[in-house]
Formats: structure tokens, C-alpha cells, sequence
């Protein structure tokens, strides 16, 4: 069970909202339309980040967020342009902390792995955030299972720990199954993946001839352009033709449904566009059909180079 929970004792929501499209693609309207809508559906997880939008996603979620920061568990990221020293995340987190108008930030992740700075500084600074309460649980974000188990051999020694890791994860984009997810159910780590529907890949709109990010943006082009991928996701659509559910929502509950997840980041421009997602929040999928959306796409291969053999 996830040790993440509100300051009023609430466990982590099964979904939780990324507000990244604030102060991009959502305005302030759109913005407080869907906050609505998530807490309404029993979301209490929130997620932003310093970098994200010049700073302007975190600071419309603090101005929709108001006196409720007790029911809910405000997540956000240390910058990703700068060094994880002690000078920058606490000059960051002020900031942060700011902009979104409260003085604890539920989960602060790293978001991003620095190679440069060593570990006992970054964590050391963290474990002294913690202790003077400006933040309650600490995070990972974008990290390899050796770095995060690093981080967490770091953090034992200053008697604290890693609480939530939060990787990218979908039906196309599998590479945490092999190696993150064990490690962070080994460790007790919350788990809260982002990008569940693959940049819009997995939402079904490219089937039938659709423009978007994927040929708009040239790193999601990238990281979804292999043939397979958009294979998976017209077999996904499908599948959800079939049962009479929007493959958003099947894409969703199929990373959600995944034991070694705790809360499953969804997002969108508007509500419109959110519902499908917002949907899965009550989806349970049965084994059955979670294996067969599994079956979709490729398994990742073991870890290490025996698989082949069999143990008596």
C-alpha cells in the first residue's frame, strides 16, 4: 500500500491529474473546468512542475487551488535546466511553493537525473526540506532503476527514503516493466507514471487520418514513429469497438490496472477532452482483457540474457 496520503490521512487517488497543458494549451477557464471535473471524480493528485510553461502551470494550479490543499496532494518537479545543488532546489522550491500558494509541497521530485552533482548534496538538501516540513515525500522522475535505487541507498544512510518514482509508461512504451516497477515494489515506492495515452497515440484519433502532436512535435514523432506502435494502437482501437469503450479509457486503465502502480497521471486541454480519461477512474478491467490489450504490443525482453533456461 502506497504511503502517500493527504495531510488529512486520504490515500493517494487511483488517477491523477497533470496540469503540463496549463498555460499552454488550457487557459484559466479550461484549467479550473477540469480541476472540477478530476475532484469531483475523486481525484486528489495533482502534478505539475517548476519548469513547465515558464512557471505558469504552477502558478494557475495555485490560483484554482485555494484553502483545499488539505484534501489534496500537490505534487511538482525541481527545475530540469540546472543542477540538483543545494543553492538551486532551495531557491526552486521557494519559488515553487510561491507560485502554487502553499508551504508544503506534497511530493517534490528531481526531474531529471544530474550526473554532476553527487548524490549525498541533492539528497542531504531534500532530507533537510523534509525535516523543516517544506515538503512531505520525496520524488524521482526520469530515472533509471539503478539511479533510483542509488538515490534510495543515499537516503537510507541520512534516515529518510525515496517515495514516489514517477516514469513514463504505456501500452507502447513498456521499459519500465522490466526493471522500475520491480524495483520500486521491492522498495515500497509509489509509482506514477505519465504519458499513459503515448502523446495521443493510443486515443484512437490517428486511425482515421487525424493531425496532432505526433506530426507536429518532433520529439513525440520520434519517440512514437515506429511502425509498431501505430499498429498497436489501430489493434487498440479496435479492441475498444468492440466493447463499446473508448480506447482513451482502455489505454488508461491498462496502465492503471498494473499492481506496481499507485496513481496514474491523465491530462488534457480541456474537459472534453479529459472525459474519456477521467473515465477509467472507474474502470476496472478484468484480468482477461488486461492481458489481452497487453498482448498488443511487445513484451520488453528480461533484464539479464538467460530467460531461455527453465529452473527445475
Amino acid at each position: 500500500m502506497s504511503r502517500i496520503q493527504t495531510k488529512n490521512g486520504t490515500p493517494i487517488s487511483r488517477l491523477g491529474f497533470g496540469a503540463m497543458q496549463f498555460g499552454r494549451t488550457a487557459d484559466a477557464r479550461s484549467a479550473q473546468e477540469m480541476f472540477e471535473a478530476c475532484v469531483a471524480a475523486g481525484i486528489n493528485h495533482f502534478d505539475t512542475a517548476y519548469s513547465y510553461n515558464g512557471g505558469a502551470s504552477e502558478h494557475m494550479l495555485g490560483q484554482i487551488l485555494g484553502a483545499r490543499g488539505d484534501n489534496l496532494i500537490i505534487g511538482t518537479k525541481a527545475p530540469n535546466d540546472r543542477p540538483a545543488t543545494a543553492d538551486n532546489l532551495r531557491a526552486a522550491l521557494d519559488e515553487s511553493r510561491k507560485r502554487l500558494g502553499i508551504d508544503a509541497v506534497d511530493i517534490y521530485y528531481l526531474h531529471r537525473f544530474d550526473a554532476e552533482t553527487p548524490f549525498e548534496e541533492t539528497f542531504g538538501t531534500l532530507a533537510e526540506m523534509q525535516s523543516q516540513g517544506a515538503i512531505r515525500y520525496i520524488g524521482v522522475s526520469n530515472f533509471a532503476a539503478w539511479q533510483i535505487m542509488k538515490a534510495q541507498a543515499v537516503c537510507t544512510v541520512i534516515d529518510t527514503q525515496i517515495d514516489a518514482c514517477q516514469p513514463m509508461y504505456n501500452l507502447v512504451k513498456r521499459q519500465v516493466e522490466v526493471e522500475i516497477l520491480p524495483a520500486c515494489a521491492d522498495q515500497n515506492i509509489s509509482v506514477c507514471p505519465f504519458s499513459p495515452l503515448g502523446g495521443g497515440l493510443l486515443t484512437g484519433k490517428y486511425t482515421s487520418g487525424a493531425e496532432g502532436r505526433l506530426q507536429e512535435d518532433k520529439v513525440y514523432a520520434t519517440r512514437y514513429g515506429q511502425p509498431w506502435m501505430h499498429e498497436t494502437a489501430r489493434d487498440l482501437a479496435a479492441l475498444s469497438q468492440c466493447m463499446g469503450i473508448a480506447p482513451t479509457t482502455l489505454a488508461v486503465a491498462w496502465v492503471a490496472r498494473n499492481s506496481a502502480v499507485t496513481s496514474t497521471l491523465i491530462s488534457g486541454r480541456n474537459v472534453e477532452q479529459l472525459q474519456p480519461s477521467l473515465n477509467a477512474m472507474t474502470l476496472d478491467l478484468s484480468e482477461g482483457i488486461y492481458e489481452e490489450i497487453a498482448q498488443l504490443s511487445p513484451k520488453p525482453t528480461p533484464a539479464t540474457d538467460r530467460s531461455e533456461e527453465t529452473l527445475p
